[in-house]
């Protein structure tokens, strides 16, 4: 799968445990910069300031190869599907310089009215952006 939004991710030392690599909390921190910088690039860089904004409903991760301090480490990220109300983000980690795979996620994102929390349909414009980067059908 294409992935056409890489994010480079800064390792902080807070982020390594004591058995020396990354901690699986320390994931969810980097995808959430993925998805936000994705949505900022694709979406305008005021998206989460409307009164329809993106939020997540479920998120699913599976690490692959532990990440140690210093290395150099990416974040992917594509929507894989757009519904009416929701939408399906795949991301991954990968070593900057070898291209290995170390964790992926997936997550579903719904579009919710700011002022009362209730979901609404994806925001046509977004719809449309989406479908152009990711190169889909817009439908």
């Amino acid at each position: 799968m294409p992935y056409r939004h890489t994010l480079p991710i800064q390792i902080r030392f807070s982020d390594v445990d004591r058995f020396g690599h990354v901690n699986n909390n320390a994931y969810f921190a980097y995808y959430d910069l993925g998805k936000q910088e994705y949505m900022r690039s694709v979406l305008g860089p005021d998206v989460f300031d409307g009164d329809i904004v993106p939020v997540v409903v479920n998120i699913n991760v599976d690490f692959l190869a532990p990440v140690h301090y210093g290395d150099a480490v990416s974040v992917e990220t594509s929507i894989v599907r757009l519904g009416n109300k929701s939408f399906t983000l795949d991301q991954r980690a990968v070593r900057t310089d070898t291209g290995q795979e170390l964790c992926r996620c997936r997550t579903v994102m719904v579009c919710v009215r700011r002022d009362d929390g209730q979901s609404v349909p994806i925001p046509a414009p977004h719809r449309t952006k989406i479908s152009a980067f990711e190169g889909m059908e817009c439908g």
